[in-house]
């Protein structure tokens, strides 16, 4: 069920979606690892990943794969992003 969690939300960002992209991934770290251990894995400040994640955040690319990354590091799941044809 992770995987899928986090599947859809890189999903959800390369199709045009950030938001209720960052919002899944917001709620699979709160579920999960929790924002203390993402920002020892991201070596980002938690308060800043609160942001980063939040309805109007906007991560630069480096933050959004050091996310990515760790939460999949961490979970033990891959992940596999796909385009949906418009």
């Amino acid at each position: 069920m992770r995987r899928l969690i986090l599947d859809e939300a890189a999903t959800l960002f390369l199709n045009g979606e950030p938001g209720t992209a960052r919002l899944i991934l917001r709620d699979l770290v709160n579920a999960t690892i929790g924002f203390e251990q993402l920002a020892a894995l991201t070596a980002k400040p938690r308060k800043s990943l609160h942001r980063m994640l939040s309805p109007t955040g906007n991560p630069s690319m480096d933050n959004l794969a050091a996310i990515f990354l760790a939460v999949r590091q961490r979970l033990h799941v891959s992940l596999s992003a796909h385009s949906v044809a418009a």
